[in-house]
């Protein structure tokens, strides 16, 4: 009589990503919005302080190219959070990774875009951002980006 052993499966279904992918399609949508936003609202940020952060001169293109590997990159390392913590297994629904999302955002404006950036826009070019920058139109930013990565990501790992 043979043994039998138990092993576990992959459960999701055949349009379900991994969840490094679906943090990095998170990123990129949520950067998208939170780019128009940025753009709309502070165009000068994305034009001329996110490619000074690199030494680089004034362009809206490089901005706006750089921002969204930042997004990507920062959707996935949400992923990675979810996964290595386990705290993806205790956000049972859509709604609760999606709040998760919104407080992955806010984490990240408080310690990047309040702390971080000025600090390093500061020390690469000529402008002087106050250091912390505590900018309300950079926080919905942030939230809205936090808000649809993990909706996404809710949606994508599934």
């Amino acid at each position: 009589m043979a043994s039998e052993t138990a092993t576990p499966t992959d459960t999701r279904t055949q349009t379900g990503l991994e969840p490094w992918q679906a943090g990095l399609t998170g990123g990129l949508a949520g950067g998208l919005i939170f780019g128009v936003m940025m753009t709309m609202q502070m165009e000068m940020i994305v034009e001329m302080a996110i490619p000074g952060m690199y030494g680089l001169g004034p362009s809206l293109a490089v901005g706006w190219a750089i921002h969204m590997f930042h997004s990507v990159v920062l959707g996935v390392v949400f992923a990675l959070v979810l996964q290595t913590t386990r705290v993806g297994d205790r956000l049972g629904s859509n709604l609760t990774i999606a709040v998760a999302g919104l407080a992955y955002g806010v984490v990240l404006w408080v310690v990047l875009a309040s702390f971080v950036m000025p600090a390093w826009v500061g020390a690469m070019t000529e402008m002087a951002p106050p250091v912390p920058d505590w900018n309300g139109q950079s926080l919905m930013g942030h939230a809205v980006y936090g808000v649809i990565l993990g909706l996404l990501y809710a949606l994508l790992a599934r």
